[in-house]
C-alpha cells in the first residue's frame, strides 16, 4: 500500500478518505489479492489517526467485499475489484493542441478507463473546487499546472499537494517541489525554444533582431523568454518582446516568434500590406503545428501533442513514476 495524505478538515471525512485510498490501491493492483493490510495499531501510528476511525475504515471495505478479517490475522484484501481505472483530466483551456492530447489519451486507454474532463481556465481557485469535490473519486489526476502569471506559486503548489502523489500525473508543463513519486511528461520551454533558434541557425543570419510575441492575457510560460534572450546573447541579435496592443508596424530584419493564432494572423496581414516579403524582409516563427500553418509555409516550433497523450496513457496503464521531457522540433519553411 502506497503513503497517502489525510486531510483533515474536508468535506469527506476521514474513515471514508482511508477507505477510498485502499481501495483505489485494490482496483490498481497495488495491493494483491490475500494481501494483509496493516494494523490497526501500525496504522494509527504511521498516520496519527484513532483506532476506532482506522477500524470503522476497514469494515466499511468489508461491507463493500474488497476486505475481509480473520481472527487474530488481522485485515487482508479479498480480491481486485471488477472495475475501470477512473483518470480525471484537469486541463487549463480548450483549444486544438489540447484535444489532440485528449483524444490520444482516450484512444490509448480505451476501454480499460474511463476518463472525464474539467477546465481550471489558469485559476487556482477553480482548480482548488475541482480537486476538492474530485478527490478520491478517481485513480489518476492529469493535471495541466498553466496558471495567471500573477498566480500565488506556493497556493498552486498546495492545491497539487492535496492529490497523493502517485495518483498525479503533470502534463504539458513541469511543476517544482511535487512529491518524487509523482509523474510529469511535460515541455522545457526554455531549453526547447533555445535549442531551437539554434537548430534555424543559418536562417536566422540574415536577421538583426528577434521580436517576441507575448500577449499577457493569453497567460504563456514566462520561461519562453529566457530561452530566447539567451540565444540573442549569444548570437549578437536585438531581442525584443512585443504584445499584440503595442505591434503597430513591422520591422525589416525582424524575425517575429508567434504564441498564438491570432498574433499569426495580425503578423502576416501587416506583412501582406506593407509589402514585406517573408522569409526576406521578415521571418515568422509560429508556435505548434497546425495544417493552416503548413499550407501558408509558416516556420513552426512544436512539441508532439499525441505523443505527451499515449507517455501520459502508457504510465496509467503500467502504473509507472516518469518523469519524460516531451519531444520538441523545428519545421523550417519559407517564412524565415
Amino acid at each position: 500500500m502506497h503513503r497517502f495524505t489525510i486531510i483533515d478538515n474536508y468535506s469527506i471525512s476521514k474513515i471514508k478518505q482511508i477507505a477510498q485510498a485502499i481501495q483505489r490501491d485494490i482496483e490498481k493492483g497495488i495491493l494483491a489479492k490475500n494481501q494483509s493490510l496493516p494494523s490497526i495499531n501500525a496504522f494509527s501510528k504511521e498516520y496519527k489517526v484513532a483506532r476506532d476511525t482506522i477500524e470503522k475504515a476497514y469494515n466499511l471495505l468489508k461491507e463493500q467485499g474488497l476486505v475481509g478479517s480473520r481472527k487474530g490475522k488481522g485485515y487482508f484484501v479479498i480480491g481486485k475489484a471488477d472495475t475501470q481505472i477512473k483518470v480525471l483530466l484537469i486541463f487549463n483551456k480548450l483549444s486544438s493542441y489540447k484535444k489532440m492530447v485528449y483524444d490520444a489519451i482516450v484512444e490509448t486507454l480505451g476501454k480499460k478507463a474511463k476518463v472525464d474532463l474539467q477546465i481550471h481556465y489558469y485559476n487556482p481557485k477553480t482548480l482548488r473546487e475541482i480537486v476538492d469535490n474530485n478527490l478520491g473519486k478517481y485513480h489518476y489526476y492529469v493535471v495541466m499546472p498553466h496558471f495567471y502569471l500573477n498566480a500565488n506559486k506556493q497556493e498552486c503548489k498546495d492545491i497539487l499537494l492535496r492529490i497523493p502523489e502517485k495518483e498525479l500525473i503533470i502534463l504539458d508543463k513541469a511543476f517544482a517541489g511535487l512529491g518524487r513519486n509523482t509523474t510529469s511528461i511535460h515541455q522545457d520551454f526554455e531549453h526547447d525554444i533555445y535549442s531551437a533558434l539554434n537548430g534555424a541557425g543559418k536562417l536566422l543570419r540574415k536577421y538583426t533582431t528577434i521580436d517576441l510575441l507575448l500577449d499577457e492575457t493569453d497567460h504563456h510560460p514566462q520561461e519562453l523568454k529566457t530561452g530566447v534572450k539567451k540565444y540573442c546573447l549569444e548570437n549578437d541579435k536585438f531581442f525584443n518582446i512585443s504584445s499584440r496592443s503595442s505591434l503597430n508596424f513591422l520591422q525589416k530584419k525582424t524575425v517575429y516568434i508567434v504564441t498564438s493564432e491570432d498574433d499569426l494572423a495580425l503578423v502576416v496581414k501587416q506583412a501582406r500590406l506593407t509589402k514585406m516579403e517573408l522569409g526576406k524582409d521578415i521571418g515568422i516563427i509560429s508556435f505548434n503545428e497546425s495544417v493552416l500553418k503548413e499550407l501558408l509555409d509558416i516556420t513552426v516550433v512544436t512539441t508532439n501533442f499525441k505523443e505527451m497523450g499515449v507517455s501520459a496513457a502508457n504510465c496509467i496503464l503500467k502504473g509507472e513514476t516518469r518523469k519524460i521531457v516531451n519531444p520538441f522540433y523545428l519545421i523550417q519553411r519559407g517564412s524565415l
